[in-house]
C-alpha cells in the first residue's frame, strides 16, 4: 500500500441501511492516487449505493470515509466540486446538441467564462466528437453518448473520477474504446473508481474488491484474485458439442462446477490431478470427441462465481 499522502479514498466500517435492509455492510478499503480501482459485484450487491455515499449523494448510516481529503459526511459539497461522476443512466439532455450539453456542464461546474471554449474543445477532442458537435444528443448512438457523458464529467479537470456501470448496454468494441480512454486518464494521474459487473473489464483494474450482499468478500489485484481467492483448480475441456456435456460433467464427484466458456468448458474441480483422468475416462466412455483437458489460470469470472458460491455456503441459513 502506498504512503498516506497517496491515499485519495479511505473508508472505515461504511454502512448504509434503507429501513431494515442493509445495502452496504460495514465495508473497509482504500484507493491510491492514479489507480484504477474496480468495485465489482452482481446487480443489487451494493456497488451503486457505495459510490453514491462516496460522491456525497447519500449520507451513510454509520461509519466514516474521506474522498480527496474531504469528509463524506460533513464536506459533501467539497467532494462534489472536486470529483467527476458518470452514472449508469446518462445525465444528458437529449434535446440539446452535443456542444450545448458541454456548455451546460461548463456552467454546472462553474468553469470560468474565459476557459469554457478551451475546455469544450478538450472534451470534444477527448471523446472524438468533432463530427457530432452540432447534432442533437438524441440522434447519436449510445456509445457516443457514453463518450459525451465522460467528457462532461471531466470538463472541470477532476483528479478523481467515479464511473458507475459506465459501459452497461454498449457493444464490446465501444467498451474497449472507452477503456482505452480510461487507461490514458489514469496514466495522466487521474484516479478512477469504477463499478462494473463485466469480468473481462475488471482485468483493466489495478486493484479491485468483490462486493456481494453489501459485504466485501474479496480484495486484491487481478493476479491476487485468481490465486488467493480461488481455492479450487480450474480445467479447460476442449470437446466437441461442448454444451451437451455440461450436465454430465457437473454430476461427477470430482467436479465442483462445470460451465460453458466460449466454445469450451471450464470445470472447477477439487483436485486437478485426480479430476483429469476421471474426466477423460467419463467422456471416452460416452464417445465424446475430446480434444484436450488441461489446468488453466482461472478467469476473474471463475473467481467471481466461486467466491459467491463459497459465501452462500458459509452463510446458508
Amino acid at each position: 500500500m502506498n504512503s498516506a499522502p497517496d491515499i485519495i479514498v479511505s473508508v472505515r466500517d461504511l454502512e448504509k441501511k434503507f429501513g431494515s435492509f442493509t445495502a452496504v455492510n460495514k465495508v473497509n478499503f482504500e484507493v491510491c492516487r492514479g489507480e484504477i480501482f474496480g468495485f465489482l459485484g452482481p446487480n443489487g450487491a451494493g456497488k451503486s449505493t457505495t459510490i453514491r455515499m462516496l460522491c456525497g449523494i447519500y449520507a451513510p448510516t454509520s461509519g466514516s470515509g474521506t474522498v480527496g481529503g474531504f469528509d463524506i459526511i460533513n464536506e459533501q459539497g467539497k467532494i462534489k466540486e472536486n470529483i467527476g461522476y458518470m452514472s449508469q443512466k446518462f445525465s444528458l439532455y437529449d434535446d440539446l446538441t452535443v456542444e450545448e450539453n458541454i456548455d451546460f456542464y461548463s456552467g454546472i461546474y462553474n468553469i470560468p467564462h474565459d476557459k469554457r471554449k478551451e475546455r469544450k474543445e478538450e472534451v470534444i477532442r477527448l471523446a472524438g466528437l468533432e463530427d457530432f458537435r452540432t447534432r442533437p444528443t438524441k440522434v447519436i448512438s449510445g456509445g457516443w453518448k457514453q463518450r459525451l457523458a465522460l467528457g462532461c464529467a471531466l470538463i472541470h479537470h477532476p483528479r478523481m473520477l467515479f464511473l458507475d456501470e459506465p459501459t452497461s448496454g454498449v457493444d464490446p468494441i465501444t467498451r474497449a474504446n472507452f477503456w482505452a480512454i480510461i487507461k490514458d486518464l489514469a496514466n495522466n494521474g487521474v484516479t478512477i473508481f469504477v463499478t462494473t459487473h463485466y469480468m473481462d473489464e475488471a482485468e483493466n483494474c489495478d486493484r479491485m474488491v468483490l462486493i456481494y450482499h453489501g459485504t466485501i468478500i474479496a480484495m486484491g489485484t487481478p493476479a491476487e484474485m485468481k490465486t488467493k481467492f480461488m481455492k479450487n483448480d480450474v480445467l479447460e475441456i476442449v470437446v466437441g458439442a461442448a454444451q451437451d456435456w455440461i450436465d454430465g460433467l457437473d454430476a461427477l464427484e470430482t467436479v465442483k462446477e462445470a460451465a460453458l466458456f466460449g466454445a469450451n468448458i471450464h470445470a472447477v474441480v477439487y483436485d486437478a490431478a485426480k479430476a483429469i483422468p476421471a474426466l477423460k475416462a467419463y467422456l471416452a466412455s460416452k464417445g465424446a470427441d475430446v480434444g484436450d483437458i488441461h489446468k488453466i489460470m482461472p478467469s476473474l469470472e471463475d473467481v467471481f462465481v466461486s467466491a459467491i458460491e463459497n459465501y452462500d455456503k458459509e452463510h446458508a441459513s
